[in-house]
């Protein structure tokens, strides 16, 4: 389905590839008179490889024709690269959260890494005049996938992710006066 110039290796992340000037997406360049922080540091990675990705599409996609579907299958590649043991349901380790040996079950993204990859890249859409209403990161299929990968990496692991909630704050107790 595309061309697959990325390196295969589980240890670290696609490289970046330069390409000519005529490219189908934009990418973001670093200004180097301002220090960006680390999230819009990795917010820039992301947002170039992903517009690397659609240039090595076969065939190649510009980003106004990219939909939910393309990032669906973007996730997907990128699963290739991820580092969290994810077992199979045929696993006699699937559900157990520590398995006492190694099995040969696949590495894949995690639900957090991926959840938090789909937030930036969804920021970054909007910050170079994509619109919010056509935005393919917030696509329904996207957060459907996204809700799939969690419930299921919650069973592989058999721990279940709950929504964090906010602890109400301790009342300080007010000394009360003693009789002497």
């Amino acid at each position: 389905m595309f061309n697959n110039s990325f390196s295969s290796s589980l240890s670290s992340p696609p490289p970046t590839i330069s390409t000519p000037a005529a490219t189908t997406a934009t990418t973001i360049s670093s200004p180097s008179s301002n220090p960006s922080s680390r999230y819009e540091n990795q917010k820039r990675r992301d947002w170039n490889t992903f517009c690397q990705y659609l240039r090595n599409h076969r065939p190649p996609l510009s980003l106004s024709l990219c939909s939910g579907a393309h990032v669906l299958e973007f996730l997907r590649y990128l699963d290739q690269f991820g580092k969290t043991k994810v077992h199979n349901p045929s696993c006699p380790f699937f559900g157990l959260p520590n398995p006492p040996a190694p099995c040969p079950c696949p590495l894949r993204q995690a639900w957090g890494s991926l959840d938090a990859l789909i937030g930036r890249l969804r920021a970054a859409y909007e910050e170079h005049g994509g619109k919010p209403e056509a935005n393919p990161f917030g696509a329904k299929a996207v957060r459907l996938y996204l809700r799939e990968v969690r419930d299921f990496q919650a069973k592989a692991r058999g721990v279940s992710y709950q929504k964090k909630r906010k602890k109400p704050k301790p009342m300080l107790a007010l000394p009360t006066p003693r009789a002497s």
